[in-house]
């Protein structure tokens, strides 16, 4: 690994910060939600161990002779009612059981995965980034002063990549260059999973691609299926639109279909294009994407074959998906729209923020009761009847996620973004390293940067079997949304992105001290 710079502290703008979580009312509607499926899934496993245990005793009488005698002596007595009224009972449970194995939900697994490494020659440094944009001659100079200001706390380093349409002089926007762009990170990220997972393009059953602000015809599924000669039989799914969290979405929508389609293999690509939709206006809301988004792509293979198991790094336990688009401000804080001039970009609204702040509270107390101990569980409900019903005027109790995952993969928006999210789930500096490493690194990839967190995950060794891992990721609309997957083997995998990366500077453990819960 590479050395890391001296790391400066910058006054951090007012509207960068969220919510404190602790202040104001947590949402009735999403800890019923959360809770009912909770409910739903205890009482079913409630009921499978039961069933399964008087099967194999009925089983165990049968083979011994026990249940012939029993049936002998009950001829005789006034105990053969209660006898057949025993059996009905233990077929009944058993017919449930058997029930239950037949229609439950079918376990999805991780393969592998690839995240793509552009060339070198796209290589950018932050001081190349500035003297590029001063190349232009469109911006300014309080728009290059706004950006170097940005770049200066924006969390990313010296390495991180543009595509060749925004890095030539003059630059090179159009369609052309956004198909090459698209071709070479989604055709590399596919090809190197294929070759890992030792799959052909044949073997492919469901294919979902994600790309939020490059949609053309054919869309880009179709430029898989025709690059890669898969079957004319494979359904395939193109998302757009749908912002940095539609990685996780598309994990849940091949999941869904995976639940359809028995004996399946599903292949995911999450990338984002920055060709077509680097800004060439002053508006300063517009400005930030471009000193942020950085070119990057990731490609899932999924599947749900019982012979997956053995050779699968994860399994997917829970996909929680958040919308709050229905509130007009949640609507309108990420929009793709022209400046004054008519010039297009992408508007950030000064209430992000805030408003990812509400996005993330609804999204953790729907997930919260899915996976946080019972202990933890019940502290979170007696404060909250303590607040609700007995009018105690207390703070709202945040509960504790390390308990319940031991890696947390954190979109990498921006280094206030992570910030917030270690200081409001009061995490640990280890626990938000790997994703500010990622955003150091990498840069702003879009949907696909929650896998290069988990990239530099397995590549450090920290992967151990029955370790929890949880993806989260923000994005346009507005959402907020979560994947939750387990460690079925220990993981240590060298992925090529991460190999002689340069890394930030790590904080002084003894000068950190650990959030009091």
């Amino acid at each position: 690994m590479g050395k890391g710079g001296e790391r400066t502290m910058e006054p951090r703008a007012p509207f960068l910060s969220i919510p404190d979580f602790r202040q104001g009312d947590v949402a009735l509607r999403y800890v019923k939600r959360g809770y009912h499926v909770l409910c739903t899934h205890f009482l079913t496993l409630l009921l499978v161990p039961v069933a399964f245990t008087s099967l194999l005793e009925l089983l165990n009488m049968a083979k011994t002779g026990q249940l012939n005698k029993i049936w002998e002596s009950a001829s005789t007595t006034h105990v053969q009612f209660n006898l057949i009224t025993f059996i009905i009972c233990s077929l009944v449970l058993s017919s449930l059981a058997l029930t239950y194995v037949l229609t439950r939900a079918k376990p999805v697994y991780l393969l592998d995965f690839c995240i793509f490494k552009p060339p070198e020659e796209l290589k950018l440094t932050k001081e190349m980034f500035v003297r590029l944009s001063r190349a232009t001659g469109v911006f300014g100079e309080k728009a290059m002063q706004f950006q170097e200001r940005i770049m200066e706390k924006s969390g990313l380093g010296d390495e991180t990549y543009l595509p060749p349409g925004v890095r030539c002089w003059p630059p090179d926007i159009n369609m052309r260059s956004a198909r090459e762009e698209a071709e070479m990170v989604i055709f590399s990220a596919v090809r190197d999973v294929l070759e890992k997972t030792k799959l052909r393009p044949s073997q492919i059953d469901i294919l979902v691609v994600n790309c939020s602000l490059f949609n053309p015809t054919p869309s880009l599924s179709a430029m898989i299926i025709n690059h890669f000669k898969m079957r004319s039989n494979i359904n395939s799914y193109n998302l757009g639109g749908m912002g940095c969290s539609a990685g996780v979405i598309a994990i849940g929508l091949a999941k869904e279909q995976l639940q359809v389609y028995p004996n399946s293999t599903a292949l995911v690509v999450s990338t984002e294009n920055i060709t077509q939709n680097w800004y060439f206006g002053e508006e300063r809301s517009m400005l930030i994407p471009n000193c942020l988004f950085r070119i990057g792509g990731a490609a899932m293979v999924l599947s749900n074959k019982r012979s997956a198991r053995w050779n699968a790094k994860y399994e997917l336990l829970h996909t929680v998906r958040t919308h709050m688009g229905a509130s007009d401000a949640n609507f309108g804080c990420v929009v793709q729209r022209e400046d004054s001039e008519g010039k297009v970009g992408v508007h950030l609204s000064r209430d992000l923020m805030a408003i990812a702040g509400g996005s993330l509270k609804a999204n953790i107390t729907t997930l919260g009761p899915l996976v946080l101990p019972v202990s933890e569980q019940l502290l979170f409900f007696v404060n909250l009847i303590c607040r609700k019903v007995f009018k105690r005027k207390m703070r709202a109790y945040i509960p504790d996620f390390k308990l319940a995952f031991e890696h947390f993969c954190i979109h990498t928006g921006g280094a206030g973004v992570i910030a917030e999210i270690e200081k409001q789930l009061q995490l640990r500096p280890e626990n938000v390293q790997p994703s500010k490493d990622a955003l150091y690194r990498w840069g702003n990839v879009s949907s696909s940067s929650i896998w290069y967190v988990l990239g530099a995950i397995e590549s450090m060794g920290n992967m151990r079997r029955g370790d929890r891992v949880w993806q989260i990721a923000f994005g346009s609309g507005f959402k907020c949304n979560s994947a939750v997957w387990r460690a079925l083997r220990t993981v240590k995998d060298d992925h090529p992105a991460w190999q002689d990366a340069e890394l930030p500077p790590r904080p002084d453990p003894a000068a950190t001290p650990t959030p009091a819960h």
